[in-house]
């Protein structure tokens, strides 16, 4: 029989992870490499841990992500989203509530605002000078 295995999307600014749960020892792994080398800061990789920690279900899940697109806060973000989302599919009525009222159910959706024509950037313009 096959493993068992949960799936989750998580997105955030412009990056989007697509996640899998199984039955395991903990282990997290992105891209096909190890959390801690696909990752740099400690508080990014807690901040991607922290949905096991709130379910109460720490190294009973093994993750396979694939992330794409944003930076690495972003990539985290879309990442704890989508563990979210699949620990949800795994047990809603255990694991949902906490989750939800910790808010890692609600998808980050700020977004750069795109350049404008005559503008420098979304916003900045060239200095102006009334002479």
């Amino acid at each position: 029989m096959a493993k068992m295995q949960y799936c989750g999307t998580g997105r955030r600014k412009s990056s989007v992870a697509r996640v899998r749960l199984v039955p395991g020892t903990g282990k997290i792994t992105v891209n096909k490499k190890d959390l801690d080398d696909y990752l740099a800061l400690e508080i990014v990789k807690r901040e991607v841990k922290r949905p096991f920690e709130i379910a109460g279900c720490v190294d009973k899940f093994d993750v396979i992500a694939t992330v794409r697109g944003g930076g690495f806060t972003g990539q985290a973000g879309a990442l704890r989203h989508g563990i979210s989302r699949a620990l949800c599919t795994v047990d809603a009525e255990a694991y949902r509530p906490a989750l939800k009222a910790a808010g890692f159910l609600t998808r980050d959706s700020r977004m750069k605002e795109r350049k404008k024509y005559g503008l420098k950037k979304a916003r900045k313009a060239s200095q102006f000078s009334k002479r």
